[in-house]
């Protein structure tokens, strides 16, 4: 079940970078990824509300949060750069090349969560930073 869901991300990810190339015609692209956080904003908590998935607030602990907001950190960063790159790239090289989160996060569960690295994710990931070189050169 858990790669249906990944499939579907992929493709909601896919219909980001082309809705984000089209939104982002002479437009500040720092503005652009506000207005796209507060959508963002808005669909999470109806989510949550609509679930009535607000019991496990009280739940949290301090590392959960801690986590939670670095997180959120990286996420913002993620998509401050992606839209500035968007805006001066093509979708089919900026996609493709953001898409090197997939190697990097192979690599850093291994070092810091302790995930095992098969023959086959270091294959794939190999092959994924090659043809993220090939796009850039």
């Amino acid at each position: 079940m858990w790669w249906i869901y990944a499939l579907l991300s992929a493709l909601f990810a896919a219909l980001t970078a082309v809705f984000a190339k089209i939104g982002i015609k002479e437009v500040n692209s720092d503005l652009a990824t506000a207005i796209r956080t507060v959508v963002i904003l808005v669909v999470a908590w109806s989510i949550v509300f609509f679930k009535k998935e607000m019991t496990g607030i009280g739940s949290l602990t301090k590392y959960n949060i801690l986590f939670l907001i670095l997180s959120g950190l990286a996420t913002g960063l993620s998509w401050i750069f992606y839209f500035k790159a968007l805006q001066i790239g093509t979708v089919s090289q900026v996609a493709p090349v953001d898409k090197l989160s997939v190697a990097l996060a192979i690599l850093l569960s291994v070092i810091f969560l302790g995930e095992i690295l098969t023959l086959k994710m270091a294959l794939g990931a190999a092959l994924i930073i090659a043809g993220t070189v090939v796009l850039i050169l």
